[in-house]
């Protein structure tokens, strides 16, 4: 650190992170992009889920989304104009290979060649996510994620986007979430595909960890001089009480958050409890599967958001606990405890980047300015934290804010508002909020 002095939220300052460290901006791509029907563009599992009457709270989908598709050259200027390091954005699958296999679509490629080289351009380095959960739709057809045939293509899918972009991309993220895009999509039924089945939720999770073991050489060979890596979901699950009851409900729920996922990745093994817990539910894992899973990261991304505080029978927010709009519990303490617990836990983890730490607010424009100081504040006080997991020596190396700007929030349509940009989704017209003069202050 190059200050010795401890700052406070309000005088927080980039120089107070470690020489070389990445500050960022994150979106994905059916979130912003639009033009869904455009340059050779298949269908994907959202698009269909969003068509599907109830699922989408205010019955909108990502046909336009932000229009970035069309306005791209404009949010690249507004990034640069933030003076962040880098930009944090996930390419298409059905925009690149329109039905998940056979030929791939030139003008699909052309798009993320045209973004890579436009912020390379403005001096921002480039960070791919492959999937961030809008799967072509024929490949759901076939069975998603829970076919183990889509691992396979989603490997072929990734060497074409390496090959094409190579080392100009300065990171890439195979999955974004894979908690989210299998028991929250296949088990809970919240995302696409919608379903609500625990055995196809397994396999889908144990698909989407197969598929980027199978990916992760592709990118390296690809890309050799580009990290390459994994981006998670991950939050402490605390017990509601000290009673033997809660306590075993939060450690299944952490073992299915939080352990299902890094014990493969960085043990090579998935948690013997929730294995037992799952009973007949749980994957076909062939033989040889578990080692290619466990390959050595570049990076872990951590996506951390809140805490979960789960008893015996449920959980939810303390009374009186500060909260964001979408209910999420504000408890910066939470990126503390988890990050020092990765170390703590796991002897192999690598460099740790937070992808994505976000609130939404009900912001609303006035006069040309949206004040959210609810968000400046989540993010001073997420800075702070993470600046005491660095002073007890966990090795992170970045930070992206989640999000660039206001977008389609999956099943919560345009209602939700996570952006550091406002935008006026019938003129699709930008506007800076606090925080994000705030972070370009911060940052300079």
């Amino acid at each position: 650190m190059t200050q010795t002095a401890r700052p406070t939220p309000d005088t927080l300052r980039r120089t107070d992170f470690p020489a070389g460290f990445t500050f960022g901006v994150a979106t994905s791509s059916y979130q912003i992009e639009g033009a869904a029907n455009e340059d050779g563009r298949g269908p994907s599992i959202w698009d269909t889920f969003c068509a599907q009457p109830g699922r989408i709270a205010d019955g909108s989908d990502g046909s336009v989304a932000c229009d970035h598709y069309h306005r791209w050259e404009a949010d690249l200027d507004l990034i640069a104009s933030l003076g962040v390091d880098a930009y944090r954005f996930s390419v298409a699958w059905p925009r690149v290979q329109p039905s998940g296999s056979g030929p791939m679509n030139a003008a699909g490629l052309d798009f993320y060649e045209r973004l890579t080289d436009g912020l390379l351009a403005r001096n921002v380095q480039p960070h791919v996510t492959l999937y961030h959960w809008d799967l072509p739709q024929p490949l759901q057809d076939a069975g998603g994620w829970a076919n183990r045939d889509t691992a396979y293509l989603f490997a072929e899918y990734g060497a074409a986007v390496a090959a094409r972009l190579g080392d100009r991309v300065r990171s890439y993220a195979t999955l974004n979430e894979p908690w989210c895009s299998s028991i929250l999509s296949y088990e809970i039924g919240h995302h696409a595909p919608g379903l609500r089945d625990r055995r196809l939720a397994l396999a889908a999770a144990h698909g989407l960890l197969l598929g980027h073991a199978l990916a992760l050489p592709e990118v390296r060979r690809h890309a050799p001089g580009a990290q390459a890596g994994i981006v998670l979901n991950l939050g402490p699950q605390v017990s509601a009480s000290d009673r033997p009851e809660d306590v075993a409900a939060a450690r299944l729920a952490d073992g299915r958050l939080n352990r299902w996922f890094l014990d493969p990745l960085l043990r090579g093994e998935y948690p013997r409890d929730v294995w037992e817990a799952c009973g007949p539910d749980v994957p076909d894992v062939r033989e040889g599967d578990l080692d290619l899973i466990a390959a050595p990261l570049d990076f872990l991304g951590v996506n951390y958001y809140s805490r979960g505080v789960v008893g015996a029978s449920g959980g939810g927010v303390p009374a009186g606990a500060p909260v964001t709009d979408m209910g999420w519990e504000i408890y910066p303490l939470g990126l503390t405890d988890l990050l020092t617990r990765l170390r703590a836990d796991y002897p192999k983890l690598p460099p740790v980047v937070i992808t994505e730490n976000g609130a939404a607010f009900a912001d609303e424009r006035s006069g040309g300015q949206v004040h959210d100081p609810q968000r400046v504040a989540y993010l001073q006080t997420h800075l702070m934290a993470l600046l005491d997991a660095l002073d007890a020596g966990v090795d992170v190396r970045g930070y992206f804010a989640w999000s660039l700007m206001d977008n389609f929030e999956w099943a919560f349509g345009y209602g939700k508002r996570f952006g550091l940009v406002y935008v006026d989704y019938p003129t699709q017209e930008r506007t800076l909020k606090d925080s994000a003069r705030w972070y370009r202050q911060f940052l300079r």
